[in-house]
C-alpha cells in the first residue's frame, strides 16, 4: 500500500445524488432538470396506461367486437394423467376429493372442478368433482373406481 492506491473503506462513502430544485446557486434550480413546460414538467404527473402522447390510443382506434356471456360457468380442468401422477407420487391412495386437489394446488378454493379424459388411469379411485367428461367417467369406472358428482 502507498499513496497511489489509497481509497476509503468499503461502504464508508455514500454518493448523495443531485439535490434538484434547491435554488439558483446550486445550478439545479429553476426547472430542476425537468425541461420547460409540458405535462412531464408538472408535479403530480403520471402517464395513464395506454397513453400515446395525445394520439388516439389503440384501444380507442380498434372497434369493439364479440360477446361475453354473463352466465358462463368456468371450470378448472384436471386430466386423468394428473390424477395418475398423484397416485404415483403417493399423494393419494383411494379417494380424490376437492380438499385433496386444493391441497395439491390443482384447484383454487373457489374453483369448480371438471375431470377431463386425457391420459390413462390405472389406479382404482373414488373421484369427487363438479363435472366429468364422458371419456373421463368411463375411464375411471373401467379402472374399477367411482365418479361422484358434487
Amino acid at each position: 500500500m502507498d499513496l497511489s492506491n489509497l481509497k476509503p473503506a468499503e461502504g464508508s462513502v455514500k454518493n448523495q445524488g443531485k439535490r434538484v430544485g434547491r435554488g439558483q446557486g446550486s445550478g439545479k434550480g429553476g426547472t430542476a432538470t425537468r425541461g420547460h413546460k409540458g405535462a412531464k414538467s408538472r408535479s403530480g404527473y403520471s402517464k395513464k396506461v395506454g397513453f400515446e402522447g395525445g394520439q388516439m390510443p389503440i384501444q380507442r382506434r380498434v372497434p369493439k367486437f364479440g360477446f361475453t356471456n354473463i352466465n358462463r360457468v368456468e371450470y378448472q380442468g384436471i386430466n386423468l394423467d394428473t390424477l395418475q401422477q398423484l397416485v404415483d407420487d403417493n399423494k393419494v391412495t383411494d379417494t380424490v376429493d376437492f380438499e385433496t386437489l386444493f391441497s395439491n394446488r390443482l384447484a383454487g378454493k373457489n374453483d369448480l372442478v371438471k375431470i377431463l379424459g386425457r391420459g390413462e388411469l390405472k389406479a382404482k379411485l373414488k373421484v369427487s368433482a363438479h363435472k366429468f367428461t364422458a371419456s373421463a367417467k368411463a375411464a375411471i369406472e373401467a379402472a374399477g373406481g367411482e365418479a361422484v358428482t358434487l
